[in-house]
């Protein structure tokens, strides 16, 4: 079984570690207990499962004690401070990718995959976070490593919905909403590509492309954006 660098983890974390165990299972994709059936230690599908809910009542505790604000507010502000993205680029920063233990073919996977792969194991990882080492510990954690990320995210409106923006503008200036629509897809059912285009009347404004409608429609109403041809 691979070993785990206890002490290199827990400079990464800022955590003292009683069971490694806990965290090497974090560390553990689903598809690499397909290549090595003697691992000996669960994947990490549970731990995720435990470590979002410890996440998510971690940032809404702290956006409640801390911002002023109506509840739709606050429900954008934590959306975009959990979501994949966010959660992969902050695990790429503390150095988690070189742990991950996945199957040869998951290891290949790059984009959003990879994302995905990254930001459930950082749940994970909190997740034993707080089963190792308890509440306290983990909510530190989570303030250093991911609340510090806030500040950033509501200067820079991040929290806004690209398509939200865009139908905000559109009305503004046209009277009228924009509509969005398949240009194509491809791919077998389980990697399927989606290319939509946004449209203000019949004219396409913006067109973007993602694993599934919704995410295709955020791309097409960013491209848009940043067009500012409406």
């Amino acid at each position: 079984m691979p070993s785990l660098n206890k002490d290199e983890l827990e400079q990464l974390l800022g955590v003292k570690i009683q069971n490694p165990d806990l965290y090497l299972s974090a560390f553990t994709h689903r598809s690499y207990l397909n290549e090595n059936r003697g691992f000996g230690l669960p994947h990490n599908e549970r731990l995720e499962f435990l470590g979002d809910a410890v996440l998510e009542l971690a940032a809404t505790e702290y956006l409640y004690r801390n911002y002023d604000h109506p509840e739709g507010e606050l429900t954008n502000f934590r959306s975009a401070l959990v979501n994949y993205k966010m959660l992969s680029d902050i695990a790429k920063r503390l150095g988690l990718e070189k742990f991950l233990l996945m199957s040869r073919g998951e290891a290949k996977d790059t984009g959003r995959a990879r994302q995905v792969i990254l930001a459930n194991c950082i749940e994970a990882v909190i997740g034993a976070m707080y089963l190792d080492g308890g509440y306290q510990q983990t909510t530190n954690f989570i303030a250093r490593e991911v609340l510090v990320e806030l500040p950033k995210i509501i200067a820079g409106e991040k929290y806004v919905d690209a398509k939200s923006k865009l139908q905000e503008l559109v009305q503004e200036k046209r009277g009228i909403t924009p509509t969005y629509g398949v240009v194509s897809e491809s791919g077998p059912d389980h990697n399927k590509m989606f290319v939509v285009g946004a449209y203000v009347g019949t004219v396409e404004v913006g067109r973007g492309q993602g694993p599934s409608k919704q995410e295709a429609e955020l791309a097409a109403a960013e491209d848009a954006l940043k067009k500012n041809s409406f």
